[in-house]
């Protein structure tokens, strides 16, 4: 598949409808995305492509996550889904 494009999100990512972009950071790209299967709305992280192609940087990003998953807080988002897709 083509490289995500910064000005024009993919319409689909694995199973999210892609609505817009969020914000980037120094690690991914953050999408406003819809999840169909349960009607909800999402915020999608998507790694950058320069760094998800160095795998110490895809363990770096899946620590970080895991770590994020493990606060339960009201002011601190919930991680529900860590993975890859193509």
């Amino acid at each position: 598949p083509p490289p995500l494009d910064p000005d024009r999100p993919p319409p689909h990512l694995g199973p999210y409808r892609i609505l817009g972009t969020l914000g980037v950071g120094g690690m991914g790209r953050v999408y406003r995305a819809e999840e169909p299967a349960l009607k909800r709305e999402v915020a999608l992280k998507v790694m950058l492509p320069h760094l998800a192609a160095v795998p110490a940087s895809r363990a770096r990003f899946l620590r970080e996550a895991q770590a994020q998953a493990q606060v339960e807080h009201d002011h601190v988002v919930a991680i529900h889904h860590v993975g890859e897709a193509d």
